[in-house]
């Protein structure tokens, strides 16, 4: 780019020795944030329940959802994913329907990264 420049300044028979600089923006677009969703732990929901939500909802195999819940059922809490705001959002809303529809208060929420 500097070469094509100094050519074009060359050509406008710049012989005062002064240089315009060409300037170029660009606009750096933000990641938008991202949201880490969240699997609470109980003392009523099943541990298979928990197994089959994480296969189902967030594409886990059998092994990982598996060590997944574990994590849940002794620390209270899990990651089970990182989204957008809109997935996020639909993750949570499809997992709080799907424990209610089978009457298990599951909790599933969502914080901002």
């Amino acid at each position: 780019m500097l070469t094509e420049f100094h050519m074009m300044a060359a050509d406008q028979g710049d012989d005062d020795g002064d240089v315009s600089v060409v300037l170029e923006t660009k606009t750096k677009t933000k990641r938008p944030p991202l949201y880490k969703v969240l699997i609470l732990n109980d003392d009523f929901t099943p541990m298979e329940f928990v197994v089959m939500v994480l296969e189902r909802f967030f594409g886990m195999t059998h092994a990982q959802a598996f060590d997944l819940m574990l994590t849940v059922h002794k620390k209270g809490v899990a990651v089970v994913g990182v989204y957008s705001h809109e997935i996020a959002e639909t993750k949570v809303a499809q997992v709080m329907d799907f424990a209610q529809r089978h009457q298990h208060p599951l909790q599933c929420t969502m914080e901002k990264e």
